[in-house]
């Protein structure tokens, strides 16, 4: 079942480049070098990163709050995205532990198009229940800390301290 893109009007584009999130319309030109996408929430998480997408879709089915049809694509959906990309956490099950790598976050490459391409779904899901979401790119998201020929996962760069006086 065709599922509608989000409105524009209430989802949030990435500030620096404004590409909008999601619906028609060309994209423009990638940015030089490796070039990662991300679609994240716009609240903090308690940890101090932005969920994911899938995150957050999946917390909504845990707490029963989608309707039968958004289940069905959830369920539909995170089991083609398991079957057709690899699951960090069976690589190294620690990626995403926050006491060895806080604030880990996925981020597809670009050129993982169809994966990208599944994801107007969830932002669909996402806006229904008025959460709103923004894409991110980033040719530097932080430090990898796993990667495959579909993503990365990263960990935020060092942030520098002012000299105290």
């Amino acid at each position: 079942m065709p599922h509608p893109a989000p409105d524009p009007a209430r989802i949030e584009t990435d500030e620096h480049r404004r590409i909008p999130l999601a619906g028609p319309g060309p994209r423009p030109d990638p940015l030089p070098g490796p070039h990662f996408v991300r679609f994240q929430g716009t609240t903090r998480h308690p940890r101090g990163h932005f969920p994911g997408v899938f995150a957050l879709v999946n917390t909504l089915a845990k707490n029963g709050e989608l309707t039968p049809d958004q289940e069905r694509f959830r369920r539909t959906h995170n089991d083609w995205y398991d079957t057709h990309y690899p699951d960090p956490t069976t690589v190294d099950p620690t990626v995403y532990d926050p006491a060895v790598h806080p604030g880990a976050v996925a981020w597809f490459k670009s050129t993982s198009l169809e994966l990208i391409g599944r994801v107007d779904g969830y932002l669909t899901i996402l806006a229904a229940h008025d959460i709103p979401c923004r894409r991110v790119h980033s040719t530097r998201p932080g430090r990898i800390v796993y990667e495959d020929i579909h993503q990365v996962v990263v960990t935020p760069w060092p942030t520098r301290r002012s000299p105290t006086t």
